[in-house]
Parts: C-alpha cells; structure tokens; sequence
C-alpha cells in the first residue's frame, strides 16, 4: 500500500470509537499550552522581524518620487496578511511542533506504550493525535493574527526609526483599500495549515519503526513533507479563495 493510502486510513481510524469527550476536554487544554502558548516567543520573533524587513527593503527599492509613500505600508500588509503571516508562520511552526509531534508519537511506538494502549482496548489514534489536531486549529488562528499584527508593528517601527515612512504615512497605507476577506483567507489558510502539520508529523511518528536513530529520521521527514503539504496547499488555496 501506498504512503498516501497509509495516511487516508490513518485519518479515518482517527474518528472511530472515540473516547468520552471530557477525556478529550483535559488533553486538548493541554496540548492548547504545549502548541499555542509554548510556541507565542519563536512566532512574536520572526514576525516582527519580517514585517521590519519588508519594510525597510520595500523603501530600499521605491526610490521613484512619483510613488507614493503609503505605498509601502500597503505593501507590507498585503504581504504579511496574504503570505507571511500565515505561511511562513505555519512553516516555522512546522519545525517546532511537527519535529515535537513525530519524536514524542515515535518514541512511544519504539518504547510499546502505544501497543499498550492498544492492549487496553483505547483508539490510540484518536486518544494521542485528535487532542492534537483540535488543540492546533484552535490556536492557529491565534498565532497567525498575533503574527499579522506583530509584523505589520514590526514595520512600522523600522519605517519611523529609520525614517524610511512617517507615522502618518505608514497608517494611511494600512488603511487604504484594505479589502477584510484577507483576513478571512490567512485564517483559513492557519485552519488548513495546522491540520496538514499535526496529521503528517503524527502519522511519521506513529508509524516509526526500530530505535532512536529512526525517531530522528520520522522527525525530519515530518518536517519536510510538512513544509511541501504546506506550500502545495498555500498555491491551491490561493487559486481558490483569490485567484
């Protein structure tokens, strides 16, 4: 059977004979801490960074006195609400938590305690990765607007201290044409995003075979094939939801 057949099934056995929901309850506040909050520093870092950048090279290259200086707020908040914002925030975290996901459901392949959940008659499945993927869509979202804002601050900060855009400018140019479907679309994007992350690094590591060498192999595939499911699926959404 195909990788891709393994992983259709793998989705499916997710939702079967599920346990009681207040079990579910616990462990998704729980992995809302590990995925959401433990993951707020590295996303507030890179963002506002970004956002700077952007700006600052969008300055860099409007040197024509003809063009507008709110043209380059505008610039940056379509390209952090349209792309970095989710994307690039969903392929960091796709090194964090994906790598996270795939060693922890490895070595307890490794160490049999998902057989001994098995044993017990418990879905493992369901009981170690669905906590997952509700915790992860839920906040997402958050990571990715909080990723939006802080870039977009980002921005404006490297525009008024180096003097490449006035306040007054750079506020004008976020308020000009802003179409609210955007934000719609990047929070979509953060839904979907997180879905791909969780259930491919789940499925490498559930699936993980042999000792500790392994466990670091299904950790790096899950990152890798995270990040490609992630850009194919940032082109078809954009051909989707924009195009």
């Amino acid at each position: 059977m195909s990788k891709l057949g393994k992983y259709l099934i793998f989705l499916g056995k997710l939702f079967t004979n599920p346990e009681k929901f207040r079990v579910y309850l616990a462990l998704t506040f729980q992995e809302c801490v590990d995925i959401g909050i433990n993951s707020v520093l590295i996303v507030a870092i890179v963002s506002t960074f970004l956002g700077a950048v952007t700006c600052v090279q969008t300055a860099a290259n409007m040197d024509n006195p003809f063009v507008p200086q709110y043209i380059i707020s505008l610039i940056v908040r379509d390209s952090t609400i349209l792309e970095m914002g989710p994307t690039i925030t969903c392929v960091v975290l796709a090194g964090k938590i994906g790598s996270n996901i795939a060693g922890q459901l490895g070595t307890m392949r490794i160490t049999e305690q998902i057989d001994a959940l098995e044993v017990m008659g418990i879905n493992s499945r369901s009981y170690l990765v669905l906590p997952k993927i509700i915790a992860a869509m839920i906040t997402f979202p958050m990571l990715v607007t909080l990723a939006c804002f802080l870039a977009i601050y980002g921005g404006y900060l490297a525009g008024w201290l180096t003097g490449a855009i006035s306040p007054q400018e750079y506020i004008h140019g976020l308020q000009f044409q802003f179409k609210g479907n955007y934000m719609i679309f990047a929070l979509t994007k953060s839904v979907v995003f997180s879905f791909l992350i969780v259930t491919i690094s789940a499925f490498k590591g559930f699936y993980t075979k042999g000792g500790a060498y392994e466990v670091g192999t299904a950790s790096t595939a899950a990152v890798t094939n995270s990040c490609i499911a992630i850009l194919i699926a940032d082109y078809l959404l954009a051909q989707l939801l924009v195009g």
